[in-house]
C-alpha cells in the first residue's frame, strides 16, 4: 500500500517535471518571437524604478514601445507596476513620466500603479481594458516573460500579441533559468496561487 503511494507520488512528480520542462520550451520560443500588430493598446510590464527614474531593463520595455508607438501598433501605452517597496514612486508613474518626456501625449498613456505580482498586474489592466473597451492588446516585456501574460490575458478574453524588449547578449544559462521560473510561474496560476 505505501509503496504504491510513493510509486503514484513519483510518477506524479516526474509528469509535473516533463510539463515544466515543455512549458520551459514554449515559453523559450515565444521569447524570440514579435508578433507586433495593430492593437488597441501596447502594454509594458513593469520593472524596477530607482528613485523616479526607470531602471535599464524598465527604460529598454518603455523605448521598445515607444518605438511601437511611433509605428502607429496602437494609438495607446499602458504603463504597469506598484510602489516595490519605494514611499513616492511607482513603476507604473514612472513609466509615465519617462514616455512624456519622450514626447508621448499623457492623454495617450494609461498608468496602472498597483500591481506588486505579475497575476495582480495583469488582472489589473485587464480589468482596465474591460471598462474601456479594450480588446487587443501589444504585451511588451522581456521575452521569457510574455508567454505567461499572453495566456492570462487570453483568459480574459483579450487578443494578445507579444513584442519582447531587445536584449543585448542574453546569458543562455540566465534565460533557459527564465523560462523555467516562468513555466512553475505558469502552473502555479493555473493552480490558483497568484505569483
Amino acid at each position: 500500500m505505501i509503496r504504491g503511494v510513493f510509486n503514484a507520488i513519483g510518477v506524479a512528480l516526474a509528469g509535473l517535471l516533463i510539463y515544466i520542462a515543455y512549458l520551459s520550451v514554449r515559453i523559450e520560443q515565444q521569447s524570440f518571437r514579435d508578433e507586433a500588430r495593430p492593437a488597441d493598446v501596447i502594454l509594458v510590464l513593469g520593472a524596477a524604478e530607482y528613485r523616479g527614474r526607470p531602471s535599464p531593463v524598465l527604460r529598454a520595455r518603455l523605448d521598445h514601445a515607444l518605438a511601437l508607438y511611433h509605428q502607429h501598433i496602437a494609438p495607446r501605452i499602458m504603463t504597469t507596476g506598484g510602489a516595490g517597496g519605494d514611499p513616492v514612486f511607482t513603476e507604473g508613474t514612472v513609466g509615465r513620466a519617462y514616455l512624456i518626456s519622450r514626447g508621448v501625449p499623457s492623454e495617450a498613456i494609461i498608468v496602472e500603479a498597483e500591481g506588486d505580482t505579475t497575476v495582480r498586474t495583469v488582472t489589473l489592466a485587464g480589468e482596465i481594458f474591460r471598462r474601456m473597451g479594450l480588446r487587443s492588446v501589444v504585451v511588451v516585456s522581456d521575452g521569457y516573460h510574455i508567454y505567461r501574460v499572453k495566456e492570462m490575458l487570453r483568459a480574459r478574453g483579450l487578443a494578445v500579441y507579444g513584442s519582447p524588449r531587445k536584449e543585448r547578449n542574453p546569458e543562455p544559462l540566465h534565460q533557459q533559468w527564465n523560462c523555467v521560473k516562468q513555466a512553475i510561474g505558469y502552473v502555479l496560476w493555473r493552480f490558483g496561487v497568484p505569483v
